[in-house]
């Protein structure tokens, strides 16, 4: 081997690292599925409007009461609607944070 080129703790910290990065790869992944499969959930309107959301901010469902219906008005009911789903998107970026913040922590950076 020439002078000066040698296998030293150089390469075994770089496996080391690849490794870490792996495993932190991994938990990611396993984090964003997780955040797939929650859900939060935001009513507005005393009950009257409820909107589902995923973590992973996809939008499951949106409820209207029927008996609302009959005493609002188009405008009112865009603005609860968009209210409700604005505080989803909140909620859920909450939930996120919650899950994949700690994960950003593992970077070996």
């Amino acid at each position: 081997m020439a002078k000066g080129f040698s296998k030293g703790p150089a390469l075994g910290g770089q496996a080391g690292m690849l490794q870490q990065i792996q495993k932190l790869q991994k938990q990611m992944e396993e984090a964003q599925a997780k955040l797939a499969e929650e859900t939060v959930t935001v009513t507005t309107g005393g009950g009257a409007i409820k909107v589902v959301m995923t973590g992973d901010q996809k939008c499951k469902s949106v409820e209207i009461s029927p008996d609302f219906l009959k005493d609002v008005d188009a405008e009112m009911l865009q603005d609860m609607v968009l209210s409700a789903v604005n505080m989803a998107l909140d909620q859920s970026r909450d939930l996120q944070q919650k899950l994949m913040g700690p994960l950003a922590g593992g970077l070996p950076f």
